[in-house]
């Protein structure tokens, strides 16, 4: 029998990389890089009150705090669709709603990547471990570095 820490830990990292937490887990990263990238074509104090909601089709959908910010990031329509074309994105239109939520400092840093030593340790573990299922889960864990 195992020790409850270590099969805690199996079922948490099995969720985290389940086939539908994981393509979740991912699509919120890519929102997330895509938000950084497009708010970066847009002036301050706009970009710090505005927030990329989800990617429709062809449409952007952005979330804006008050009423004002709305009618101001529809002025900038054009440059983000040009930033999202830039970006592979082929995008057509957008949408903005109004919606509470946490201001995005304007100077906040984006997360950093796994890096090669913590992807390097991933990967030994896995060589190391006899269970195939963690470490086909370790493996994939490593794998998101390589993005």
């Amino acid at each position: 029998m195992q020790p409850a820490p270590r099969r805690t830990f199996r079922a948490a990292l099995s969720a985290a990389l389940s086939s539908e937490s994981g393509r979740l887990i991912e699509r919120a990263m890519q929102l997330q890089a895509l938000d950084r990238q497009l708010r970066q074509s847009l002036p301050e104090p706009l970009a710090s009150h505005v927030r990329l909601g989800n990617l429709r089709h062809d449409k952007l959908v952005f979330l804006v705090d008050a009423p004002v910010w709305k009618s101001r990031l529809r002025l900038h329509a054009g440059a983000l669709l040009d930033a999202a074309r830039a970006a592979g994105i082929p995008a057509g239109d957008i949408a903005v709603k109004v919606a509470t939520m946490q201001p995005v400092p304007p100077d906040a840093a984006p997360p950093a990547p796994l890096s090669s030593a913590a992807r390097d340790s991933l990967r030994a573990a896995a060589a190391a471990t006899r269970d195939p299922e963690l470490s086909a889960l370790l493996l994939r864990l490593a794998s998101m570095a390589d993005c």
